[in-house]
This record gives C-alpha cells, structure tokens and sequence, in this order.
C-alpha cells in the first residue's frame, strides 16, 4: 500500500524526503552529528530573523541517527503517533473495548 506523503524519513538509506525533495545525509557520523548539532542551536535560535523553529525538530531527527537516546526519543513518538492514529495496536494484545458492543 503506497501512500504519497509530504515527509519521510530512511535512517538506513540516511535519506530525508520533504514533498519532491530528497535529502542524503552524509555518510560520516562526526558530520551529521555536527549537522544535527548545528540545527538544534539554530532551532533554539529560531526567534532570530534567518533562522527558524523547524530547524530543532530536523536537527533532532539527523542526531536519531548516531545517538541511541534521541532515536528512543524518535521511536516512542513514532509509536505514540501510530497508536493514537490506529495504525498500531494497543501494547496489552487484547482486543480493543467497545462500548458500544459490550452488553451488561
């Protein structure tokens, strides 16, 4: 099932795509971390005139890459994402209630 998005991430390829555009990530760790490092100082920056917020959240998912406690940070809000959009189940196993089908 392919859906068109605006956004995706790769971390095996080390491919960002923003609607048309793809971006590679470079193939050295002390590179994208320093890219990853320099977007979130420039996201913190981001009340100044060239820089922007958007910058923190790019510079958060570059560092996923190299960095375990950011990626968990990446992954449960993956998860979290899924789960709230129904596209994962719940962590129990168990069947969904509903209230509407549950008879007293």
């Amino acid at each position: 099932m392919s859906r068109n998005r605006f956004f995706s991430f790769h971390a095996g390829r080390g491919e960002i795509r923003i609607g048309s555009k793809l971006f590679r990530l470079p193939q050295r760790a002390p590179v994208r971390i320093g890219l990853g490092m320099g977007l979130v100082v420039g996201g913190v920056l981001g009340f100044l005139p060239v820089l922007g917020f958007w910058m923190l959240p790019l510079g958060l998912l570059v560092l996923s890459q190299d960095l375990p406690v950011v990626r968990r940070w990446r992954r449960s809000f993956v998860v979290r994402m899924e789960r709230r959009n129904g596209k994962r189940p719940k962590r129990d196993g168990g069947p969904e209630k509903d209230s509407k089908t549950e008879s007293w």
